[in-house]
């Protein structure tokens, strides 16, 4: 998306997009969204995500989406539907939900709508981004962040809780009972 936009790594897609003149913001927009519809044809779960949802699933515990590599809500419905048949989640997250991360908010509106009266404290943000790991802490939530050889440079960082290869090393975690590193 940032090739096709023409923009470096550290501008917010949709921060460059909103600042665009008309009718270059259109054109931006349905660049983004063309993108998106063919990445969703060779769109993949990442490893574990069944195994972790059914553990979750068995507990009672409700979970919900971040998405924001998706611009729409498109690609995240495809995700679902294809991968995660009659599975619900509330509320969804994409990157038009606004200020995106790393501002908390999303993870905030999480816990409000789930009436959490602790804000996020009782919630972990699983992530695999310094975004979605500064969203986590800045909320107060627990922090996961699911490595790969793109982020593990983020393993040790402050804002990092737990580290996992994939997402049902949560599942042992979780029974052992979940503690994050003493960083805080």
């Amino acid at each position: 998306m940032r090739e096709a936009l023409k923009i470096p790594k550290s501008t917010d897609i949709l921060d460059h997009i909103h600042s665009l003149p008309q009718p270059a913001q259109d054109e931006a927009q349905t660049a983004v969204r063309a993108i998106e519809r063919a990445a969703m044809v060779e769109q993949e779960p990442q490893p574990g995500l069944n195994e972790l949802i059914q553990y979750l699933e068995r507990r009672g515990v409700v979970g919900w989406f971040s998405f924001d590599g998706f611009l729409s809500s498109a690609p995240v419905t495809h995700l679902l539907q294809t991968f995660l048949p009659g599975k619900t989640f509330f509320p969804i997250i994409t990157r038009e939900f606004r200020p995106p991360k790393p501002d908390p908010a999303g993870i905030l509106h999480i816990a409000e709508a789930w009436g959490l009266e602790d804000g996020a404290n009782s919630l972990i943000m699983v992530g695999d981004s310094m975004d979605d790991m500064v969203a986590g802490y800045r909320a107060g939530a627990a922090t996961v962040l699911l490595s790969s050889k793109d982020n593990g440079g983020l393993e040790r960082h402050e804002y990092t809780g737990v580290a996992i290869g994939r997402l049902d090393d949560l599942v042992g975690i979780l029974e052992e009972g979940f503690e994050e590193r003493e960083v805080r």
